[in-house]
Formats: structure tokens, sequence, C-alpha cells
């Protein structure tokens, strides 16, 4: 099986999965969801693609194909890596749940200078400008976005998604239930079976 790579979010750690993981039901399948210490946003996210980077290469070597997840900010991370880091030319698929990937209104006040990585994530971020100016490197990877319409933390929700792929509404209310309410489990793992 190909392995599966879990990327959490702010806030988060890679106990988030728990429940996706028996929700999945794979055992057999080889799982990496590492943690990737942010400093409660202070850490660039481009730092963590690197951070992340490194934990799949000693994982499963450099050229293994591999899925990846992200939750919330894991899936921004995610895809730094999928597009700077070379991450697309060993990626079947890429399934970004509830990541502000155009952006959120609720980084708008963050200064930089004091939390760089929640910073990376306003809505028209240098970083974001420059992953939406040129995502041809996921041309070859399936993508596909989920979000929650009402979701505060990724606001608007449906700024929620990746430039090319699919798209899913969930619905469910909270941000926090894209990753962790039964109807949310259900479609997520799911959609990781395909």
């Amino acid at each position: 099986m190909t392995p599966l790579v879990l990327v959490h979010g702010l806030w988060d750690t890679p106990r988030l999965f728990r429940r996706l993981i028996q929700a999945l039901d794979q055992p057999q399948q080889p799982l990496l969801a590492p943690h990737l210490p942010h400093g409660l946003g202070v850490v660039p996210l481009r730092e963590l693609a690197r951070r992340l980077d490194g934990q799949i290469r000693d994982q499963f070597g450099s050229n293994t194909p591999v899925d990846l997840f992200g939750f919330s900010m894991g899936g921004v991370i995610g895809r730094i890596w999928l597009q700077e880091l070379g991450g697309a030319s060993r990626t079947r698929r890429f399934f970004s749940v509830g990541s502000p990937q155009c952006g959120t209104f609720a980084a708008q006040p963050i200064p930089r200078f004091l939390l760089a990585g929640a910073a990376d994530m306003k809505i028209g971020s240098r970083l974001l400008r420059e992953l939406n100016s040129d995502p041809s490197a996921l041309d070859g990877v399936h993508c596909q976005s989920f979000f929650c319409r009402w979701d505060v933390m990724v606001c608007p929700g449906w700024r929620a998604v990746l430039p090319i792929g699919s798209q899913e509404e969930i619905p469910v209310w909270t941000h926090q239930q894209l990753i962790g309410h039964p109807r949310s489990l259900e479609r997520l793992s799911a959609a990781l079976r395909r």
C-alpha cells in the first residue's frame, strides 16, 4: 500500500489524526504523522515544510510514492513541500482539508515580525501569492479539497480550496469538526480508501 503522510495544523499535534486513522481501518498501511512544532505560529511555513521533507525522507527514503493529507495549516505546509521541495514528483494524491490555500481573514491582524508562520496564511501573503501564481507542479497529483462553509478559522470557508482538483463541502459547523465529526470522518476515510 502507498504510505500516507498526515500533516497537522496550528495548535495541533499528530494525536489529531487518531479518529481518522481508526475510521480508515487499514492497519497494514504505512503511516507517518510527524510532529511539526510551530511555536504557536512563530515558525515560518517554509521552514515547517523543510522539516516535513526531512521526516518523509527519514521514514520512506527519497523515492517511495506517498499520499499526502494536510489539515488546516498542515495543508499549506504540505503544498509547499509539493510545489517547492519536489514532493509532487513522488506524490499520488493530495488531500487538503480546511486549509487556507487562498488565505484567511482570521490571520489578517497577525504581525509577521511576531508570528511569521501564522502571518503566512494572510489573504494576499507573499507565500500564498507565490504558490498560487504557478500551481503547475501539482498537475501530476490528484488533488482534492474539503471545506466547511461556516469555518471561522478559514474565513470565508470556501477559500479553503486548492486552485486545481475537485472541491467538496462537508456539512459540518466548525473547523475542528472537519477532522473529528463522524460525518467528516466517513467522507474523508472513504476518499482515502479509494
